[in-house]
């Protein structure tokens, strides 16, 4: 579900949080901020799929604001409220797990109505819609596709939608790329996550692992580093790259399931999107020059990939 990008960018949160004193580090707090940062994407991830849930859902309000009024058209006594009952809605609606994570995160707090009364009477101006409405009977694959529809082609793309679920999310820009498949994949086949445990044990004893292994061989990681820096002042370097360099050498050291090549590209790519326009470069130097190293000193002791993960 939540990929590896993910979890080390997690990682990396934590990780620089504690280098800049935000929490009281007491023993075991670095998992509890870990913890939270994850919940966080869940809580994200749930937010979106009910906001999805609550613009179908609408259609039934707008129907009964419509025929309340004080002289009420023949057109206001009839709006289709076929999406109101859309069934991929009401598999999701239904799943005991989705169920349960509502009572915890309490989505309903976050729900700006106004905006999705605002999504749904976009929708319902849009030839996707009509067409839906039309439909003489219910099939799978309209279900799925109308939803997909309010969520990549009205709320991503709306600046009032993105603006709000920003304020409300400081993780938006982290986990959104991400959690846009995720909930595509869901809408496919809705009741297939157990939002209790969205991670997963592989992932999370990945993440458990990477950030206790650079906590605890933080010596002997700083070690290997400090010499190629040559000219640069450990003290002076950006800690977002210290930390992704330690990440990186963790990983050639410990992760034995983990191709250089992988690792290398990994946090090149963090280093552009986190630090600054010279990161990805530096990093990508520093890391290379001490894959060599270890290989000509035969420490990079790496499983064969393809046989670990069979």
């Amino acid at each position: 579900m939540i990929s590896r990008r993910n979890i080390r960018v997690k990682v990396m949160q934590t990780l620089y949080s504690l280098e800049a004193g935000e929490f009281s580090q007491k023993p075991g707090d670095e998992m509890k901020i870990l913890q939270k940062h994850f919940d966080n994407t869940r809580q994200l991830f749930v937010y979106l799929i009910y906001f999805i849930s609550e613009v179908a859902r609408y259609a039934e309000t707008d129907a009964r604001n419509r025929a309340s009024k004080h002289l009420p058209t023949d057109q206001d006594r009839n709006v289709n409220t076929r999406l109101a009952g859309n069934e991929t809605i009401w598999k999701i609606l239904e799943d005991a797990s989705f169920k349960k994570i509502l009572a915890v995160d309490i989505p309903q707090l976050r729900i700006n109505q106004e905006l999705v009364k605002k999504t749904y009477q976009e929708l319902a101006a849009t030839d996707e819609y009509k067409k839906y409405i039309q439909a003489a009977t219910r099939e799978k694959k309209s279900e799925k596709e109308i939803l997909e529809f309010i969520f990549t082609d009205l709320m991503l793309p709306g600046e009032t939608f993105v603006s709000n679920a920003e304020e409300i999310f400081p993780n938006w820009d982290d986990d959104i790329d991400m959690l846009q498949q995720l909930i595509l994949a869901y809408l496919a086949k809705p009741q297939s996550v157990n939002f209790q445990d969205l991670l997963g044990k592989e992932k999370w004893d990945f993440a458990n692992k990477l950030l206790v292994t650079v906590m605890e061989k933080r010596e002997t990681i700083v070690d290997l580093i400090k010499p190629k820096l040559k000219n640069w002042d450990a003290e002076r370097i950006a800690t977002l790259d210290m930390i992704f360099m330690q990440m990186g050498v963790a990983e050639f050291l410990y992760f034995e399931t983990i191709p250089p090549k992988v690792t290398i590209n990994e946090y090149i790519d963090l280093a552009k999107d986190y630090s600054t326009e010279q990161s990805g470069h530096f990093v990508n130097g520093i890391l290379d020059n001490i894959h060599k190293e270890l290989v000509k000193e035969n420490k990079m002791l790496k499983v064969n990939y393809k046989a670990a993960k069979s």
